[in-house]
């Protein structure tokens, strides 16, 4: 589970359930011009993780700090880019894996040889000095450290931008690979799913950036089901739409149209349609929002025809399929972005759990 650094003022480490979580991934940590790494956040952040780090490890429980980022991911193709840029790189995160006694390091570049955020950089060779600089952090850190990557649903692009068709190498030195199953479509007049299961109606113009279609290209191209996690968003984006279909309250979106399950629920657009503890959570529209089912994706959305916003999201009923899914491919297990979106409650990670198999109910 991500525990971004910049919600530790609202959502401390010590909120966190650790009986329902393996690994925590602390983000992020940001490459800079010089291959050194900073903080995206707040200025405690080296604290926040030493508290994070303590109480995880005081439940048996693990901590690895991701590196890059949408915002982070700028100058993470040149500390790649040759022998000694990959050397200093290198160093650097290991002084940050000894520092903080940490369990694994998490690379989430977005993307190798890829366009990402506006102003990174990129370069053909991305992928294959990726590659390589993988094979230098595995043999720098203890023999014993989980090492990473958070991936498109597509597998790495080549040096024709096209995706590789064998991964295989980056399987040998990767513990696990996590597919970014979200932020498929953001907000917008003409909404889409934000985490879409599948593609069941055969009319996605993103046929390939589905959970489904995601496992099915990873194992394609020879990376293990056993190496494969799936991610999960627990947050959608709010569009300014009157749209009764995907592709009295009015909400408040937190970032780029984004809005978390837990903001659904504290804004009152989401309501718990069940009081009794034993029972599994459902949710339902309220406070001028309806809740409707998009058959194509398998994922809900929240409509309100007076305040003219269309929500994409996911619930617990998603989350299960997707969990589900998961499971029934052999893959390693889930992975959410991020802790805070969930509510008090954890419907969303209890969801994932049940379809995972390890809560029967």
């Amino acid at each position: 589970m991500y525990y971004p650094d910049w919600v530790s003022a609202t959502f401390p480490p010590e909120r966190l359930d650790f009986s329902r979580i393996d690994y925590v991934d602390f983000a992020f940590a940001v490459p800079q011009e010089d291959f050194s790494l900073n903080w995206d956040g707040s200025a405690d952040a080296p604290e926040v993780l030493n508290r994070l780090v303590n109480l995880a490890h005081s439940k048996g429980k693990r901590v690895k700090v991701s590196v890059g980022g949408w915002t982070g991911s700028k100058h993470i193709s040149s500390a790649v880019a040759n022998d000694d840029s990959r050397q200093t790189f290198v160093a650097n995160i290991v002084d940050l894996y000894h520092q903080h006694n940490l369990d694994g390091i998490d690379i989430d570049w977005e993307y190798p040889g890829q366009p990402g955020n506006d102003g990174n950089e990129i370069d053909g060779s991305d992928t294959s000095n990726f590659l390589e600089f993988l094979r230098l952090l595995r043999s720098a850190l203890p023999a014993n450290a989980t090492i990473t990557a958070a991936a498109q649903t597509v597998p790495f692009a080549g040096s024709d931008g096209k995706s590789l068709s064998d991964v295989r190498a980056f399987a040998e030195v990767l513990d696990w690979v996590l597919l970014m199953n979200y932020d498929v479509w953001g907000a917008s007049e003409n909404p889409g799913s934000n985490a879409p299961l599948n593609d069941a109606c055969n009319n996605n113009s993103q046929p390939k950036a589905t959970a489904d279609a995601a496992i099915k290209q990873w194992l394609a191209a020879g990376f293990p089901a056993n190496k494969l996690v799936l991610g999960l968003p627990s947050y959608g984006y709010v569009s300014s739409s009157t749209a009764t279909q995907l592709r009295q309250l009015t909400l408040r979106s937190e970032d780029s149209g984004q809005v978390s399950f837990r903001a659904l629920m504290e804004q009152g657009a989401l309501c718990a349609s069940n009081s009794n503890s034993t029972e599994v959570p459902a949710f339902v529209g309220c406070g001028g929002f309806e809740r409707s089912w998009d058959v194509c994706s398998s994922t809900p959305f929240l409509r309100s025809e007076s305040a003219g916003q269309l929500v994409t999201y996911d619930d617990p009923d998603s989350i299960w399929l997707k969990a589900t899914i998961a499971n029934a491919y052999g893959l390693r297990g889930v992975n959410f972005w991020d802790a805070y979106g969930d509510v008090d409650s954890w419907a969303l990670v209890d969801a994932a759990r049940r379809g995972l198999g390890l809560i029967v109910q």
